[in-house]
């Protein structure tokens, strides 16, 4: 029989294509890193960002209108890996990780923007495929051991994040942890970057 996780994201996807969705989710470093090895100029990682980010949403657009760039070339590749409210008419996750992203880098300084986009790619990594296989004690449509996971994986983010204090790096890696287990409504690649930014961003001012 062939393995599906639980309906906790939106539809079941097999254990297989979930673990290439995060593989793929997990590609997304590159965006923090090229931000920070690159030493790009925030303007210029924004131009960057930005520019993905519309090529992404013209992907996401051919797919609900099922134009032929979707049907001919990216169908093919990434259709298998789509969730339930994906094929029902949401935007993919690459798309809301790449606009929340645009917008971290917009609006936080660099430091904080690094650690808020690693902390939904890793963080989010980590409850998906931990809470899928060892999950057992619900919260909402997540799972305790889940959101353990994701604590573990954004608090090692914590401890690397070049140009910010510990203990703000550790705040924001538990507001990650919380808004990613608490359903808000919003997708959880724009809510969890920007509420951890936004929280490190407060730590930083008012201390």
């Amino acid at each position: 029989m062939k393995e599906t996780v639980p309906n906790t994201s939106g539809g079941n996807i097999s254990l297989k294509q979930e673990l290439l969705r995060k593989s793929t989710h997990i590609g997304a470093l590159v965006i923090p890193g090229g931000y920070y090895f690159l030493e790009l100029e925030q303007v210029t990682a924004f131009s960057i960002l930005s520019g993905i980010a519309l090529f992404m949403l013209v992907i996401d657009v051919s797919r609900l209108r099922n134009w032929w760039f979707w049907r001919v070339l990216s169908g093919r590749v990434f259709s298998r890996m789509l969730r339930k409210h994906e094929q029902d008419g949401d935007l993919t996750g690459a798309s809301y990780i790449l606009l929340a992203a645009a917008a971290s880098v917009a609006i936080f300084s660099k430091p904080v923007a690094i650690a808020a986009i690693s902390f939904i790619i890793v963080g989010d990594a980590a409850a998906a495929l931990i809470g899928r296989r060892f999950g057992r004690t619900k919260i909402g449509n997540k799972t305790l051991e889940g959101s353990l996971g994701c604590l573990a994986a954004t608090f090692l983010v914590a401890f690397f994040t070049p140009g910010i204090p510990l203990q703000v790096a550790l705040l924001g890696a538990l507001v990650a942890t919380v808004v990613e287990a608490w359903p808000m409504g919003v997708d959880d690649n724009v809510s969890v970057p920007l509420l951890s930014g936004l929280a490190m961003t407060m730590f930083i001012v008012l201390s």
